[in-house]
C-alpha cells in the first residue's frame, strides 16, 4: 500500500487545529505518523498529543489534557520552533501558559499555527 501523502496530510491537520477541530487534526496527523520514520514520527506524536491535549480540554477531561499538554510539549522541545513548514512557537507558548491554568481557566486559549518560509518537510 501506497505512503501517505505527507504535506496534503500535514497541512489538513494544521488547518482543523486553527480551526478548533482538533480529533480533526488528530486524525490526519496520525494517518502519516503510522507510515512516519525517524525524527518525523517524534515530531508527528507531539503534534497529535498537543490536539488531543486541546480536545480533552473542549471536553472538560482537564487531567487528561495537562497530562497530553506536558507529554506533547516534552516531545516537541526537541525540535525547531520552525520545523516541516510551521512555525509552531505561538501555538506551544499558548499551551504552555494555558495548561497550569487548567482548573481555574475553563475558556479556551489557542494560538495557531503560522506559515514558515518553508514548505512542509517531505519525509518519503
Amino acid at each position: 500500500m501506497p505512503k501517505p501523502d505527507y504535506r496534503t496530510y500535514f497541512l489538513e491537520g494544521v488547518s482543523h487545529f486553527n480551526a478548533r477541530e482538533f480529533w480533526e487534526a488528530h486524525e490526519s496527523w496520525e494517518t502519516i505518523w503510522l507510515a512516519a520514520e525517524s525524527d518525523v514520527e517524534q515530531f508527528l506524536q507531539g503534534m497529535i498529543q498537543l490536539a488531543a491535549a486541546y480536545h480533552h480540554v473542549k471536553r472538560g477531561t482537564h487531567r487528561g489534557a495537562a497530562r497530553l499538554f506536558e507529554a506533547a510539549l516534552r516531545r516537541l522541545a526537541a525540535f525547531p520552533q520552525r520545523f516541516s513548514g510551521i512555525d509552531r512557537g505561538a501555538a506551544v507558548e499558548a499551551a504552555r501558559r494555558w495548561n497550569p491554568s487548567l482548573t481555574e481557566y475553563p475558556e479556551l486559549i489557542l494560538l495557531p499555527f503560522q506559515e514558515a518560509p518553508v514548505p512542509p518537510r517531505e519525509v518519503w
